[in-house]
């Protein structure tokens, strides 16, 4: 059996557990972009998956946004039901996600008070999350990652 880092193997143990249909690869060369990640994977970057903390009015909320589009802060503030939001620290991002910025997952976070999920997402067939670090992904049909990651959807883009 194989042995990922620790942080991927907390994502991959979601995946085990609620028998998500999806598989975690590992790319030496990396997936620290949308555009590299989409390179590595062979898809678009409008199919590669940013997982991006938010502090909304004081609570941790993940926002999933394409890897072409920029997260809005406002409409993410707007999604979690906050007045304002803005990008989580480094610092928070580790704090909160347990994950290191770069390699998020979208699960599992359970210190989140919400997970949005932009629209744009949902259309694909299959769609690319950072799994745990900067080499890791995993493609999965995006109802998956909605249930998953117990995501809402959400207008969450610029």
């Amino acid at each position: 059996m194989e042995r990922w880092p620790e942080p991927v193997e907390r994502v991959a143990a979601v995946l085990r557990q609620a028998r998500g249909d999806a598989r975690i690869e590992e790319f030496p060369e990396g997936t620290p972009t949308a555009s590299a990640a989409a390179k590595a994977v062979g898809a678009s970057e409008a199919q590669i998956v940013k997982s991006l903390l938010f502090v909304a009015d004081g609570r941790p909320v993940l926002a999933l946004v394409p890897g072409d589009r920029r997260a809005d802060a406002d409409k993410v503030a707007a999604g979690a039901g906050a007045k304002k939001a803005r990008v989580a620290t480094r610092d928070e991002v580790h704090a909160v996600t347990g994950f290191e910025a770069g390699g998020v997952a979208p699960f599992p976070v359970p210190q989140a008070a919400a997970v949005l999920i932009a629209r744009e997402l949902l259309v694909h067939e299959r769609v690319w999350i950072g799994a745990g670090s900067p080499s890791h992904m995993a493609g999965l049909p995006p109802y998956e990652l909605v249930r998953l990651a117990r995501a809402e959807p959400a207008d969450l883009t610029e």
